[in-house]
């Protein structure tokens, strides 16, 4: 049987036709070269069945990876790493104002503005060229969870609450000029269509297409520090709870491992496995 002819079983469990070229064009980010990306499809081919679940493939290929080079493998598990951030979404939003910074906006998290009628509390705040963007962040824990049409009707009531409000106060330095909703899942066809017809920009991992979530991520190699294979997982709790969002962070907050007791020596590989996955 081709390997085309296997179904496999997605985490919303829905059943899909196994493709060699998206597994192949998901391996390519990681760094990894062509004899490395050949050998772990090779291997999947071989464990291939009817029925077999993504999981089990994304483990294989990421166990060939970590074997290959840790930050190869970090950079494979990132949609997980992503998931990781919960189980509050205020590591997400800190995440995606990380994101903005490095895209050359000022930002503030967790802002209360006055609308026309109520105040509300932005996720994050972003400035620009004296424009203001109000942004929206939904997180989601569970990968079968998806945005649907609520979610941008929702924000759009929000965000022209806050916009009435903007207009009318004369002591107002920026124009607020978009309202956006960010996920770390998908958004239904709905939604998406809600948010053209409305003008709110949409941001999911993969849409939009070239600048999605994890498009802008892989461009400005701002990886959370979840991504990373060397960390516990209480290490990394530790340090979102310190707010080290980012895996360049630690480079710059070192110190925290010392606090953590971790020793020279993994101190290093640690240090050394996101200095090459930030290439820095």
């Amino acid at each position: 049987m081709g390997l085309e002819n296997f179904d496999i079983i997605k985490s919303s469990g829905e059943k899909v036709r196994f493709s060699l070229d998206k597994l192949r064009a998901s391996l390519k980010p990681t760094g990894a070269d062509a004899h490395t990306i050949n050998h772990i499809l090779n291997k999947v081919g071989e464990e291939l069945y009817q029925g077999i679940s993504t999981k089990e493939i994304y483990n294989t290929a990421f166990a060939l990876l970590k074997k290959e080079k840790s930050h190869f493998a970090s950079k494979y598990k990132l949609k997980k790493a992503i998931y990781e951030l919960g189980p509050t979404g205020f590591p997400f939003e800190r995440f995606v104002s990380a994101i903005l910074k490095y895209s050359g906006y000022k930002t503030q998290v967790g802002k209360i503005i006055q609308g026309q009628c109520v105040k509300h509390e932005i996720d994050v705040v972003a400035y620009k060229n004296n424009k203001t963007t109000i942004i929206e962040c939904k997180f989601h824990s569970d990968r079968g969870l998806n945005c649907n049409v609520k979610v941008p009707l929702y924000i759009n009531s929000r965000y022209q609450d806050v916009k009435l409000n903007w207009q009318k106060n004369t002591k107002k330095t920026t124009q607020l000029t978009k309202g956006w909703v960010v996920t770390n899942t998908r958004f239904t066809e709905d939604a998406l269509q809600y948010g053209k017809c409305c003008g709110l920009q949409l941001m999911s991992w993969s849409y939009p297409k070239n600048d999605s979530l994890k498009d802008r991520i892989d461009r400005l190699g701002l990886y959370p520090i979840t991504v990373s294979t060397l960390l516990t997982n209480r290490e990394k709790q530790f340090l979102l709870s310190r707010d080290v969002v980012l895996c360049r962070e630690l480079i710059n907050d070192k110190f925290y491992l010392d606090h953590l007791g971790v020793s020279e020596v993994r101190k290093d590989k640690i240090l050394n496995e996101i200095m090459q996955l930030c290439d820095v």
